[in-house]
């Protein structure tokens, strides 16, 4: 597997997980006290969708392509109205070819208090993520392996926050790494939000990483999910997932609503599936 950023950027998966980021933000914007996000593998910020990489897979077509010229129900509508508003901020004369990845949606809505850190690991993408950002007080770019952060990293100061976990799949273990890294960060920090992001393309390696999280002890854990296709023989992605630790109390509810919507719209020939459930309550 290979879900670098900028090959995908704007796909059916981007439109969930970035939606789920939008909805967690929204939430702790409801407090004045200040908050900060902290992006694990954050890309390069922002991308070109008639760009090289982009353009050999086209899968934005079927993502944002198709979410930003629906006529959604008013409710969905403002729902997805940050999200969407990240978007179009990118692409001011109304004509889609930006999209905006994770730290740009997530700066985007931060409000003079709040803070970003964003991690990346790729020596070029993060000199990019850097450059994109440069002269932002209200962001901090590093370089560096996302793994090693939540032994140091964790909690922030402000004690309020989110924890985005995207990697890209270009190695084995992944799945083994996100729920070891949320077992350690949540001894460190048990109040922050964690959201981990993962493609759904062998079920049985979903199942094992939810029985890991299971085994963790850890509360409050929900997990969202939205299927585009069925399972397909050599797999392949086709659905998209999203585990959320301490999720604000109307994420499941929005989620409820949001989720029926976009698989009508995003699935292939009707076959678009979606799903919430709590893999741990209190």
């Amino acid at each position: 597997m290979n879900y670098r950023h900028a090959f995908h950027a704007g796909n059916f998966a981007d439109v969930v997980k970035h939606i789920i980021l939008t909805r967690i933000l929204a939430y702790l914007m409801k407090k004045d006290a200040a908050f900060r996000v902290i992006d694990t593998h954050a890309g390069i910020g922002l991308y070109d969708l008639f760009g090289t990489k982009a353009e050999r897979t086209g899968e934005w077509q079927d993502g944002i392509g198709r979410l930003i010229q629906a006529t959604l129900p008013p409710d969905i509508a403002a729902l997805l109205a940050p999200y969407l508003d990240a978007v179009r901020a990118q692409n001011p004369d109304g004509a889609l070819r930006y999209y905006p990845g994770s730290p740009f949606i997530t700066r985007h809505m931060l409000r003079a208090q709040d803070r970003l850190m964003g991690f990346e690991l790729h020596p070029l993408d993060a000199e990019a993520l850097r450059e994109n950002f440069a002269g932002d007080v209200q962001t901090r770019i590093t370089a560096l392996d996302a793994w090693k952060i939540f032994g140091t990293h964790l909690p922030p100061k402000e004690r309020r926050g989110l924890v985005l976990v995207d990697p890209p799949f270009e190695e084995k273990g992944e799945f083994a790494r996100m729920a070891k890294s949320l077992v350690q960060g949540h001894q460190r920090w048990p109040g922050g939000t964690y959201a981990y992001w993962y493609p759904i393309k062998e079920p049985r390696e979903v199942d094992a990483y939810v029985k890991a999280l299971k085994a963790s002890g850890i509360a409050k854990i929900l997990r969202i999910e939205l299927t585009i296709d069925s399972p397909a023989t050599p797999p392949r992605l086709h659905g998209t997932g999203m585990i959320v630790v301490n999720p604000p109390y109307v994420l499941e509810q929005e989620m409820r609503n949001v989720l029926p919507v976009l698989a009508d719209l995003l699935g292939v020939e009707g076959r678009g599936r979606w799903s919430v459930d709590w893999v741990a309550g209190e």
